[in-house]
């Protein structure tokens, strides 16, 4: 009967250390989402393209309407906004509220703008309940009262992409429009964020 420490024991429980150690996955860390170690994909809309495309457009915004006094509202209340459609043409799902809520945060914190949560595209509420409870006090209340949105935001998400030799390259065109109650647009903006990357041996 062989001794369960033989030298062929030894071996194969030094072997499977190894290849157990070699498999182990490496501790998650966490990392600055502005910062330079976020992975950034050519062919994906990444997290810091939200951020550098919404910080691009709110900065438009305020210093464009806001700073420049041309936000209408009724007895000087902030602003009604409300969130209209904006359209993926990209090849990927995008939630596009990776760029309206940053948008929405920061506007909502010049104290000059409010959205409404109860109003949306083809009647669909962001907030169920919230648009239950408005209805009941319009119901109860005279409904010569109730305020409509003085502003709605749309815009468009579109991808172009392009090839040269192993070299990829991806371009995401954020656009947006501000309409006033009146149908006006107030304001614009367009922000593009380009990458290029190498093509992978495995595949596009």
């Amino acid at each position: 009967m062989k001794s369960q420490n033989s030298p062929h024991t030894l071996l194969a429980l030094g072997s499977a250390s190894l290849l157990l150690a070699g498999c182990a996955t490496p501790q998650a860390t966490y990392v600055d989402p502005s910062g330079s170690r976020i992975i950034t994909t050519v062919g994906s809309i990444n997290i810091q393209d939200y951020a550098n495309a919404a910080d691009t457009m709110v900065g438009s915004l305020i210093d464009g309407v806001i700073n420049a006094g041309k936000l209408e509202s009724p007895g000087g209340q902030p602003a009604m906004l409300a969130i209209s459609r904006i359209v993926n043409n990209t090849s990927q799902h995008v939630d596009t509220d990776m760029l309206v809520k940053k948008i929405r945060v920061a506007l909502s914190k010049t104290g000059k703008v409010v959205t409404t949560t109860t109003m949306g595209l083809g009647g669909n509420a962001e907030d169920p309940l919230a648009k239950g409870i408005q209805q009941q006090t319009e119901f109860l209340q005279d409904k010569k009262n109730t305020r409509l949105p003085d502003y709605s935001l749309s815009g468009k998400i579109i991808e172009q992409r392009e090839q040269a030799g192993n070299v990829r390259q991806s371009s995401f065109v954020f656009q947006l429009s501000l309409t006033s109650k009146d149908g006006l647009a107030v304001w614009e903006e367009e922000k593009t964020i380009t990458k290029q990357g190498k093509r992978s041996t495995v595949g596009f």
